[in-house]
């Protein structure tokens, strides 16, 4: 399947539809070929029903500012490029104000598949 992004952009965003305990929320994430693992904002994980402090499973994670542990929430359902996984787990921080977007999509959604960016012609390209 093909999807339009914008080449222009400082980033590339991919719109996903995350199932949770108490719904369903439409999400906007940067694609991320740099990140090994997926990470969302913890605020719409938590309207959408997940509590991190009910996950155990903890993380390792280099930022910036130092070495923290955080939770990894297996999601219900996540839709993105036109694939759905059910038990995705991602990674839940709490991403700076001035972030764009809900979280990261990392490589751990891609293995396994063909991942194309054709920045000539702003499509991503996913089997």
């Amino acid at each position: 399947m093909s999807f339009p992004f914008n080449p222009y952009q400082g980033l590339v965003f991919v719109d996903a539809e995350v199932t949770g305990p108490s719904g369903i929320a439409n999400l906007q994430l940067a694609l991320d070929t740099g990140a090994t693992s997926s990470c969302f904002n913890i605020a719409p994980l938590v309207g959408l029903g997940y509590d991190p402090a009910l996950f155990p499973n903890r993380v390792q994670v280099t930022t910036g500012s130092g070495v923290i542990f955080v939770p990894r929430i297996p999601l219900i359902k996540i839709t993105a490029l036109g694939q759905d996984q059910k038990g995705f787990p991602v990674l839940a921080h709490t991403l700076p104000p001035s972030a764009t977007m809900d979280g990261v999509l990392g490589l751990d959604f891609f293995r396994g598949r063909v991942l194309t960016l054709d920045f000539q012609s702003g499509q991503i390209i996913l089997v």
